[in-house]
């Protein structure tokens, strides 16, 4: 049995209030909590010394390790655009586990990711969850799959329509996801030994049959409609990545159930459909009762600013609480994971973040990591962050 006990820390649970006190930590599990906890014999003690203790972030939504930064053509592994189903293609194939990023996001206090393929097929494949540190992907795997990506709008119409195929349209982006739901429902209506192998149409079942959310890039609030008409349509748990124009409809996507993940925020307005993008949006969005997660897109913009995007949301009138929750416990529902990952309460991973202080406040860096109970990084003599060999 290892026990780890960080006293002496201003606790940050997300679920409850925070108090000042100590987080006992039991084989990799949070164990117990509170201002006043017995420290057993031959636990090893961090003395946090006033510092802020918050569950690891979670970004739901980048391409870490399959767009790797620097490497050019050789590590741009987001897009199999040969085809526009690639409904079967995984993203854990794609995934280097070693690639720069992944530091970046444990420095920055990121223990958790949601890896997704890119947005230039209409259905681009499977997105898997992971941990930020580890050697080889299987052992950082939290869920696989997490969710089926898919887009609308822009990047596919742009993709095919220069190609002079389909679909050069949003009503042929439309269509074409429409057709492949429809054929993977036929697929299952057969018998079991009258079905052929089809890889397509059984990740597209694993949606159908609501084992897997779908993840719709969507940008603009017509795209929205058009994700809130589909799935209606279909009857599966949708998801909207991005979701630039969504406060614009607020209302329906709160009545729909749907949750958001919103961003990148920091970003210009590089085509039409970011143009109405604001770091209002994520206020109005919670404020509407829609659930909000921030995310980086990275690298789009890179995983290290994601407590920066939270803290402008802020800055631009979300409620400080509600934005340290868009990047822990609301990622961590969306992804399936709320009793592992998101907050700090008794039972979950012990994957934790100590601060120097508020972590909204852009001045304090992170001290140490832990995922899983085992340490990752931490601060050297002179202050560099030192992350574990992997």
């Amino acid at each position: 049995m290892t026990l780890l006990a960080i006293t002496h820390a201003h606790v940050v649970p997300i679920e409850g209030e925070p108090f000042d006190g100590t987080v006992l930590v039991r084989d990799g599990r949070i164990a117990e909590l509170g201002p006043d906890i017995d420290v057993p014999d031959g636990t090893e003690v961090v003395d946090a010394a006033g510092g802020w203790l918050l569950p690891g972030f979670i970004d739901a939504h980048v391409h870490l390790g399959v767009d790797e930064e620097g490497e050019g053509w050789a590590g741009q592994d987001t897009n199999e655009m040969t085809d526009p189903v690639m409904a079967a293609a995984r993203a854990i194939d794609a995934i280097n586990p070693v690639e720069v990023g992944f530091d970046d996001a444990i420095i920055g206090g990121i223990t958790a990711v949601n890896v997704n393929p890119g947005s230039g097929n209409p259905i681009g494949g499977l997105a898997v969850a992971i941990r930020t540190h580890g050697r080889v992907v299987d052992d950082m795997v939290l869920r696989s799959p997490s969710g089926l990506k898919a887009a609308l709008g822009e990047n596919p119409k742009r993709v095919y329509g220069e190609r002079t195929q389909t679909p050069s349209t949003r009503l042929g982006v439309a269509l074409t996801i429409r057709q492949a739901f429809a054929r993977a429902r036929a697929w299952a209506a057969k018998p079991a030994e009258e079905r052929d192998a089809d890889l397509v149409s059984e990740a597209l079942c694993r949606v159908l049959e609501r084992e897997i959310p779908w993840r719709q890039h969507s940008h603009r609030a017509d795209d929205i409609a058009t994700a809130l008409r589909i799935a209606e349509e279909f009857g599966f748990d949708l998801v909207l990545d991005h979701g630039t124009e969504s406060y614009l409809i607020a209302d329906k996507i709160a009545a729909a159930g749907v949750p958001v993940l919103y961003g990148p925020l920091i970003v210009s307005r590089s085509k039409v459909e970011v143009r109405h993008r604001t770091p209002k949006a994520p206020g109005i969005l919670t404020a509407a009762g829609v659930k909000v997660s921030i995310i980086t897109d990275h690298p789009v913009v890179p995983i290290e600013f994601l407590v920066d995007q939270a803290a402008l949301a802020v800055k631009h009138g979300m409620a400080a609480q509600e934005a340290l929750r868009a990047i822990t416990l609301n990622p961590a529902e969306v992804l399936g994971l709320a009793d592992r990952l998101g907050s700090l309460v008794p039972g979950k991973d012990a994957d934790l973040v100590l601060w120097e202080g508020d972590p909204l406040d852009l001045r304090h860096r992170t001290l140490q990591v832990w995922q899983a109970g085992q340490e990752v990084m931490r601060r050297d003599g002179s202050g560099e962050p030192v992350v574990a060999a992997r």
